[in-house]
Parts: C-alpha cells; sequence; structure tokens
C-alpha cells in the first residue's frame, strides 16, 4: 500500500507522500475553486441527478477537482429550488454522484471538497436556518451557540458537504454596511469569545474532523467591518492600532481555538488587498500566530488584485505568494502552471498550499471515505433555532410595564408589515423555504395567547415605499384594542428579479429589500410609511409595543414614544413563536445589545469602546447611543454587590429582586489608566449569564485575561452605559 493510501500513517507523511507523485497540473487543480457547484448537475425529467458538460470539463482541465463551492446552494442567485435542487431526501446522492466523478477522474483517486455556506445553518434546501449572527451576539451565550453550530456541521456532513463557511471576524462598526447583520456585534472580546464557540461546536476535538463536524472557514480577514461609509467591499482606513485591537482578536481567538481555515476579505489594508497581503497572510497569521491551516480566497477576490498587477496571471501569483491557498470562482488560479514556468511562482510556494489543500482532505478522512455515509441529520433544529431566537430578544424599554402582557388585556390588535410574514424574519443568505415553513408573530399570539384574548390584525403599511392606504385600518384596529404589538423593521429577503454581482452581492435592492450583502444604506431610517404608522398607531393612546425585526439597528428615536421597545434582529423561521412567547411572559427577554443603537445615521460611529477623550457632543443632537451596547432589560430586576477582586478573578454578588426568574449578563469593563498610548474609554473583557429564581442570590466569579496588564480599573454593571457610573475597583497588573 502506498503511504498516502495508509490510514494508520502519518498525515504529514500522507501528504509528503501523494505531493510527490503529482504533476503540476494536478497540483494546480487543488488549488483551483472555479466552479459554481449548481452548475455541475441537473435534474432530469425523471427527477433523477446527471452531471453537466461543464463539470465534466473542469476535472478534465486539472486531472480532478481540488474544491467545488456551492454544489447544494439553493437561493435566487443561484436560481436553485425545491423544483431544481437537491433537499434532505436526497443531497448525499448528488454529492455521492459527484465525488465519483471526480475520484474517476482523477490519475491519483483525490476526492473533491464540497464547500458550502452555512452562515447562519446550511444554506441549503430544507437545511435548519438559525437566527443571523447579529442576534446570536445578542444571546451573550456562547453556550448555546456552540449546540447550534454543532447542529449544523452535523446537518452538513449528512447532506455530503465537508466544509463550512462561517461569517464570525467582521465587527459592526458602521451599521450603514448591510453585512452588519453577519456580524456578532460592534465589540471584539465578545466576537472572540462567539468565534470560539463556533470552531469548537463546528470542528470538535482532535486531528481527525468526526463524520459529523466539519472544518470552518472563517470569514473575513481581516477588517472588513470598518469599510468607509458602511459600503460593501470598499477600502479600510486602519491603522494597525485599531486593526490589532479591534478587527483582529475574533480572529486571534478562532485559531488558537483551532480553526482549520480563514477567508481573505475583499477590502485593503493600508492599500494592499488582503487576497494579496502577504505581512497579513504570511507575516502575522502564519509567521507570528503560527497558522498551518488554509487561507481561501474571498469570491473572485484574486483577479480583481489584476489591477495592481496588470494582468490575472500575476494576480494569480500575488494572491499565491502573499499566502491564499485556495481560489474562489479566479481565473488567476487557473495560469498557475504558466506562473510557476516564468518564475512568478516557486515550486515550493506552489508545494506548500498544495499540502495545506490536502492535509484538510486527509484530516476529513475523504480517501477513505470519499462517499456521504448518508447518517442521518440530527432532529432538534427548530428547537436550537427558536432558543436561539428567544435568547437573543432584547427588552429596550418597558414603561408602566406593559411586559408582559397583563391578564386584564382582552383585545390585542397585531400590526405592521412585519406582524403576519415570517419571510422577513430569515436574513440574507437564506435558501427558499417548503411552504408552511416558520412562524410569523401573528401566529405565535394565536397558537400561545390564553383562551378569550381576541387578536384583531392590520398590515398597516409595506416594508418600503410611503403608500399609507392602510394606514386607517390599522389605526382603527388600535383603537378598539387595550394593546398593540407594531411589528416593524427592515429585510434581507431576495427575489428571482434581483440583479446580482458576479460574486452574489446585491447589484440593486430589490421589492423590500433592505439588508444583506450589497444592500448599504446611507440612511438607518425604516421606510416613510412604516415612521407613519408607528406615529398613528401610538397617537390613538392606546399602549403600544413596537417589536423591531431587523438586521442592523435602525434608528427609530419615535419608538421611544411607545410603551415598550422590543428588538429580536433577524430570528429565524420561528422568531414568531419565541417572540409571542416573551410578550406572553411565557419567557423571558433575556438578550443584550451587541451594538450601540443610534439616534440617527447622522451620529455615527456611536460604539461605546471608542477612545478616551473629551467626546464633544452637536448643537443639534446629542453624541450619545440611544441605547448602549450591553443594554437589555428584564422582567424582574436585579441587584449587583459591590464587585471584589481575588488576584485576577473578580467576584460579585448577584441578587434577583424581583418576583419572576429572569437571567442577566454580569459585563467586566476595563478601563486602562496608565498606557504607553491613548486608552479607550471602556473595553469589555469578561462576561457571564447567570439565571436566578426570585429572591436568589448568587456569586458570580469572572476571570481576567491574561493579557491585561499596567493599572486599571475594573468596572462590573448591566451595559456599557451602566460602567461608566459604576465604582470602580484599581487593580496593578504586572
Amino acid at each position: 500500500m502506498t503511504t498516502y493510501r495508509d490510514p494508520s500513517a502519518p498525515v504529514d507523511a500522507r501528504v509528503r507522500d501523494l505531493l510527490a507523485r503529482m504533476t503540476l497540473r494536478e497540483k494546480a487543480g487543488q488549488l483551483n475553486q472555479r466552479m459554481y457547484g449548481w452548475d455541475a448537475y441537473r435534474r432530469t425529467p425523471d427527477g433523477a441527478f446527471e452531471l453537466t458538460d461543464a463539470l465534466h470539463a473542469e476535472t478534465e482541465r486539472f486531472a480532478g477537482l481540488g474544491a467545488l463551492y456551492g454544489l447544494l446552494r439553493a437561493d435566487a442567485w443561484s436560481g436553485v429550488d425545491h423544483t431544481t435542487g437537491a433537499g434532505a431526501a436526497d443531497s448525499a446522492e448528488l454529492a455521492d454522484l459527484v465525488q465519483r466523478h471526480v475520484v474517476e477522474a482523477s490519475r491519483l483517486g483525490i476526492p473533491a471538497l464540497f464547500v458550502e455556506e452555512v452562515p447562519h445553518g446550511h444554506m441549503a434546501l430544507d437545511g435548519t436556518v438559525f437566527p443571523v449572527n447579529l442576534a446570536v451576539g445578542a444571546t451573550w451565550h456562547p453556550e448555546l451557540y456552540e449546540r447550534a453550530a454543532a447542529h449544523a456541521a452535523a446537518e452538513l456532513r449528512a447532506r455530503g458537504g465537508h466544509v463550512a463557511l462561517v461569517s464570525a471576524l467582521d465587527i459592526a462598526r458602521d451599521p450603514r454596511w448591510g453585512r452588519t447583520e453577519e456580524c456578532f456585534g460592534e465589540d471584539p472580546y465578545l466576537a472572540a469569545r462567539l468565534t470560539e464557540a463556533l470552531v469548537r461546536g463546528m470542528q470538535g476535538q482532535g486531528e481527525r474532523f468526526a463524520a459529523d463536524r466539519a472544518p470552518v472557514v472563517l470569514k473575513h480577514f481581516a477588517g472588513q467591518g470598518a469599510t468607509v461609509g458602511g459600503r460593501n467591499s470598499a477600502e479600510s482606513e486602519l491603522g494597525q492600532r485599531e486593526l490589532h485591537e479591534i478587527h483582529l482578536p475574533a480572529a486571534r481567538a478562532g485559531i488558537r481555538a483551532g480553526a482549520a481555515a480563514v477567508m481573505a476579505a475583499y477590502n485593503e489594508v493600508d492599500g494592499l488587498p488582503c487576497a494579496g497581503n502577504r505581512p497579513l497572510l504570511h507575516g502575522l497569521l502564519r509567521e507570528r500566530w503560527g497558522f498551518e491551516g488554509l487561507v481561501m480566497a474571498d469570491g473572485l477576490a484574486v483577479d480583481r488584485l489584476a489591477r495592481i498587477t496588470g494582468d490575472k496571471v500575476s494576480a494569480g501569483a500575488l494572491a499565491l505568494n502573499a499566502g491564499v491557498d485556495l481560489s474562489l470562482w479566479d481565473e488567476g488560479f487557473t495560469h498557475l502552471e504558466e506562473a510557476v514556468e516564468r518564475g512568478l511562482v516557486s515550486v515550493e510556494a506552489l508545494d506548500a498550499a498544495v499540502a495545506r489543500v490536502l492535509r484538510l482532505k486527509f484530516r476529513l478522512g475523504l480517501f477513505e471515505q470519499p462517499y456521504p455515509s448518508r447518517q442521518l441529520a440530527p432532529s432538534d433544529g427548530r428547537r436550537l433555532s427558536t432558543a436561539l431566537a428567544r435568547s437573543a430578544i432584547t427588552l429596550l424599554h418597558n414603561d408602566a410595564d406593559v411586559l408582559p402582557v397583563r391578564p386584564t388585556v382582552s383585545r390585542i390588535a397585531v400590526l405592521g408589515p412585519h406582524a403576519a410574514t415570517s419571510a422577513h424574519q430569515l436574513g440574507d443568505y437564506t435558501a427558499p423555504q417548503r411552504p408552511g415553513t416558520g412562524t410569523s408573530v401573528l401566529d405565535g399570539l394565536r397558537r400561545l395567547a390564553p383562551p378569550g384574548l381576541d387578536l384583531r390584525h392590520a398590515r398597516g403599511c409595506a416594508l418600503t415605499g410611503d403608500d399609507l392606504s392602510g394606514i386607517p385600518e390599522a389605526v382603527a384596529a388600535a383603537a378598539a384594542s387595550d394593546l398593540a404589538v407594531l411589528v416593524l423593521g427592515g429585510s434581507s429577503a431576495r427575489t428571482p428579479d434581483t440583479e446580482f454581482a458576479a460574486n452574489g452581492a446585491a447589484l440593486t435592492a430589490v421589492s423590500e429589500m433592505t439588508c444583506g450583502e450589497g444592500a448599504d444604506l446611507a440612511g438607518l431610517r425604516l421606510g416613510a410609511a412604516q415612521h407613519a404608522l408607528l406615529d398613528a398607531v401610538v397617537a390613538t393612546g392606546t399602549p403600544t409595543v413596537v417589536v423591531l425585526i431587523q438586521g442592523r439597528p435602525h434608528a427609530v428615536p419615535e419608538a421611544g414614544r411607545a410603551a415598550a421597545l422590543l428588538t429580536a434582529w433577524y430570528p429565524g423561521p420561528w422568531g414568531g413563536d419565541a417572540i409571542a412567547e416573551v410578550l406572553l411572559g411565557l419567557a423571558e427577554p433575556s438578550g443584550r445589545l451587541p451594538v450601540s443603537v443610534p439616534r440617527s445615521a447622522a451620529q455615527l460611529p456611536v460604539h461605546y469602546n471608542h477612545k478616551d477623550t473629551e467626546y464633544g457632543g452637536y448643537v443639534d443632537e446629542s453624541a450619545e447611543p440611544l441605547y448602549s451596547f450591553g443594554h437589555g432589560l428584564s422582567y424582574t430586576s436585579f441587584e449587583y454587590g459591590a464587585p471584589r477582586l481575588s488576584g485576577r478573578t473578580v467576584e460579585v454578588d448577584v441578587t434577583n429582586t424581583g418576583d419572576r426568574y429572569g437571567r442577566t449578563v454580569v459585563q467586566v469593563y476595563v478601563r486602562r489608566l496608565i498606557t504607553s498610548v491613548w486608552p479607550r474609554t471602556l473595553e469589555l473583557c469578561a462576561f457571564e449569564g447567570v439565571g436566578l429564581a426570585p429572591g436568589e442570590r448568587r456569586t458570580v466569579r469572572l476571570a481576567l485575561g491574561a493579557d491585561l496588564t499596567g493599572a486599571v480599573e475594573i468596572r462590573v454593571a448591566e451595559s456599557s452605559r451602566a460602567a461608566l457610573r459604576a465604582v470602580p475597583l484599581e487593580l496593578h497588573c504586572s
């Protein structure tokens, strides 16, 4: 038996043996991820799958296939739906068919990596859809997210996929950016803890991946959340300190947790696009951090480098020499043979990249089991998705305790463009849902409301536009009710008539789309008709609860006139159940803001961890956010005792002083006193969620990181704004 075929041989020995047997053409083929996966197959009239000439041509071109992107992807861009694509019942069959062709086309029998989008669940037909990352950030609950990530990996592997692409590294510094929904929030520490949970949940432990675990590609490295003006793929004007303090900690945490791969981002850092940035990908990532995994380019990012190299051959060479191992849809890497022959790329650099691709295939066990094992996917997806949605719901204000809904309320008007549909709860990067999937807020209230509670519904208006014709009906329903629940927000839903760029980003917003990749906003207000509806309903005098379903923090200061305000982010298909549970008091609002909520776009930036300067206000408006990072109310009350320090551990006694169970998130912030550079006002350095019964007291202990040095103040509070008022503890760290 040849060494590379021996499963008992060390992975590195197998890689070396296989690499020595490969031709230059075969090596180049392993670094190309050229095809859109949905172009590799089609359904025949009898419902079977057949392979396309395009797939045959691609495997012939490189005597095999290194990786295939999106074989199971389904959405408006790919055009794949339930009539043309593979669902839960036949995805493994399709993956088997494609893989058998690849292995047979390869002289050495090298299988392909099937790379899939798993932004908030596997983006495939019948895949479980979880709340978007911004909602995950609002949970402040890494353990729950770890379970959801493990579920998504198990679904991916059961369907025949291998590698999961997941946004985790972008930090939401400008909510005008349409991809804010893909961020865990504005804070590097919170993002780092959730990135660790993602890697643990998806990948599991050990060098080899279990059959229900998947290597994760962390997106996007680095600084993409700081693009100028909140515009997608624009430049990032970042100094090295800002890059390292804000935009790299999540990546560092993910790599320490064992992440298999990262994706080089579109944006530039100091004039060098990330896919061609050797100081970033090689100097920092590989040499300083010791990363041995795979670097994938974002879609068509290698070819963009031709703008500075002059042609796509040299663009591919620049990317490979910078540290990219695997392309995505680019032409540049298809010319790597020529690049080697011209001396633009050394054989040693090529071999190092190929070795990283092969190592991942060996770690997945693809040479022993290249075909799907057809194991059953886990069945608890809906329960996990609803649990995440429930944990993310954040109560921002609750005047006169109108929530939870009181027993004396007998009539509720359920109003607004989001009230009776789940279609806009899903977020971007979501596959088409089968009819009947999901629950709206109205559905949830109808199912969970106590007998005798009269629910009335009126849409009122659309998410976008200024059509006010439906408002009188909504006003009449509100005026005749004891309580109005007004469900407003945005949408990332794509439709078949959306015009897409070559990388899948929306070129123009259509229908009711206001968020997602390619849907950036100059302002942060809701549609004009939504604001008119809000004003009209509140003017009836009926206590009004506003629920925001959104992928970014919209500026809705008018909602302060409502009796209560909840934000649920994009809560996933069953978010309506979770919202109804919280409204009715069947569950507690336990979310905390992962981003600061501005009063208007004119204030930006409003993130809490700005530099500790005399942050002047404006003549015409406050400079402070409407709601601060970490803020969130409960249906009960909590009392924090005086914090204590024991070495590098902070202790605080927390008591539930109300009459209901509730969960608070103890947040520890540091304020640096003596530093070599100008410090930030506050920095989150630890947190822990704690659930308490009425009257229960618990001592919460939170460890401070070893990287904390110098003279600092430690502040313990329920939000960043409260931390500014908290009595500090001074600590001198060596």
